[in-house]
């Protein structure tokens, strides 16, 4: 009589002390994700690459412009050096005359 079907139930056990215990339908397991066990695995090489990567993918829209404001700013420093010098005053003074 173990493993037949009870009205009331839906299911017999069996006896008391002698049950029959059904077969999980369902198994469910637990696990750990890759990334919660390891957060930081690779951060560090990866870091360090894809700044590189980026980096010489942008050098093109920010080395010209710096370059050329680093040459006007030199430019600029040296004419004004320059004209506050005595042979820049000299320069000058007969310019404006």
């Amino acid at each position: 009589m173990v493993g037949h079907n009870d009205p009331k139930t839906g299911w017999w056990m069996g006896e008391p002390g002698n049950s029959v215990r059904p077969t999980p339908i369902r198994i469910v397991t637990y696990s750990l994700s890759p990334n919660r066990q390891r957060p930081f695995a690779g951060a560090f090489h990866a870091a360090i690459y894809n700044t590189f990567r980026r980096c010489r993918h942008q050098v093109l829209y920010v080395v010209p412009p710096f370059l050329i404001a680093y040459a006007a700013m030199n430019w600029a420093n040296e004419r004004n050096e320059y004209l506050n010098s005595k042979q820049g005053r000299l320069e000058r003074a007969d310019s404006v005359e």
